[in-house]
């Protein structure tokens, strides 16, 4: 998978670029702003974009509306320290497909994954605000992995024992999770649980 990194620290960019690469993503090209990233993504066409948020001049916001201007398939994934309501609401709905927090390093390939199928990937100390915002759910319906580990949801398995017994990590789980309350419109565990048990989900 090609991608392209954006921060305006440059030590940072170095650091995941590592870490990427370390996990056998391709990183073709980093940028430093918003509108250097749209400039690269113009000239490569990208995979994916992993780009933080809040940056001096030519901020992720900016890059993702002008990006998504340009391709409207574009896939861009934010890595960010900051999870305020507002960020979160335009990043979303400027086209990000995913919001993930700095300190979640475990759950960066898991969610670039995720996203690169087409689904929407939230830090789940983000979804509470991401489920709130206006027309973001997919009407696509649930994939054969995210039907297992609803019926898992329903049995009262945690995330831990679910991937244990789909033999994937926990932060790939909470990903799963994340993308089955977007598409079925829940809030919550309890809510998904009770919908599936009542067969309102299917």
């Amino acid at each position: 998978m090609r991608l392209i990194v954006v921060d305006d620290d440059k030590i940072v960019v170095k650091s995941l670029t590592t870490i990427l690469k370390s996990k056998g993503f391709d990183v073709v090209g980093e940028a430093n702003d918003g509108k250097e990233a749209l400039e690269i993504y113009k000239k490569l066409h990208p995979d994916m974009v992993l780009m933080d948020i809040r940056m001096e001049s030519y901020d992720g916001i900016w890059a993702t509306e002008n990006i998504i201007n340009h391709d409207k398939d574009a896939k861009i994934l934010l890595l960010t320290t900051f999870s305020e309501k507002n960020y979160i609401k335009m990043a979303i709905k400027k086209g990000a497909r995913g919001y993930i927090l700095k300190d979640n390093f475990d759950d960066l390939a898991p969610a670039i994954e995720m996203v690169n199928t087409g689904k929407y990937v939230f830090d789940p100390d983000v979804y509470k605000i991401a489920i709130n915002v206006k027309d973001i759910n997919e009407p696509a319906s649930l994939t054969n992995r995210e039907l297992e580990v609803l019926k898992l949801i329903g049995d009262g398995f945690t995330n831990r024992e679910i991937g244990e017994k789909l033999f994937l990590s926990e932060g790939t789980i909470r990903n799963y999770v994340s993308s089955i309350f977007l598409k079925t419109g829940t809030k919550d565990r309890t809510e998904l649980a009770v919908k599936y048990l009542k067969g309102e989900l299917l």
